[in-house]
């Protein structure tokens, strides 16, 4: 896994666990897909990310027989307490595509 330059007030950073192989972009999906609309339109991931309070998503992927597992990524210019929301928010997501996930930020 190579080394990320990123700047930003705070980072998020997650494990990622799925209980399949899937792409990066699978991953940040239903990052999006699932928190869609569940703490309000004012910490949705989208809104966040096209008015630069978030940064670009970045995942690092890495297979282990039949799972995928990795790191999360998210630059974030909220304060401590939206960064802390969405940060928890992004532990609820449980699927990727078909699969179980895990999401647990560290």
């Amino acid at each position: 896994m190579g080394a990320l330059t990123i700047v930003a007030k705070y980072l998020i950073v997650a494990n990622v666990e799925v209980q399949g192989t899937v792409e990066k972009y699978d991953i940040i999906g239903a990052l999006f897909s699932q928190t869609e609309g569940l703490l309000g339109n004012e910490l949705d991931l989208r809104e966040l990310q096209m008015n630069g309070r978030i940064g670009r998503i970045e995942v690092e992927t890495e297979y282990k027989g039949d799972k995928t597992v990795g790191k999360v990524y998210i630059p974030s210019n909220l304060d401590r307490y939206e960064t802390a929301l969405v940060a928890a928010m992004i532990e609820t997501v449980d699927k990727v595509g078909p699969y179980n996930a895990k999401v647990q930020v560290v």
